[in-house]
């Protein structure tokens, strides 16, 4: 049984709109701080983001629409700090 997710893109012009929307609003933010890491969210609220285009909002409360590889960044130290509170 396939999901959506197994299933080809067929976003076609609406997905390309939305992958360059996601572009330009990367490249209008000035960098700071939040953009040098990779953040902690819920697998859930980034399966979401991914599927409608919302912006999520990371544990450190950072508000951004995910588009970069999070392996590419060391993590928030913010975020790692309130996540280990949380589970330990």
């Amino acid at each position: 049984m396939s999901t959506p997710l197994d299933a080809p893109d067929q976003g076609g012009v609406a997905t390309l709109d939305r992958e360059l929307e996601q572009l330009l609003n990367e490249e209008l933010q000035e960098p700071g701080d939040h953009e040098r890491f990779s953040h902690y969210v819920k697998k859930e609220k980034i399966l979401e983001s991914a599927l409608t285009g919302k912006p999520v909002r990371a544990l450190c409360g950072k508000k951004w629409t995910p588009g970069r590889d999070p392996e590419k960044f060391p993590v928030c130290p913010t975020c790692k700090e309130i996540y280990e509170s949380m589970v330990g």
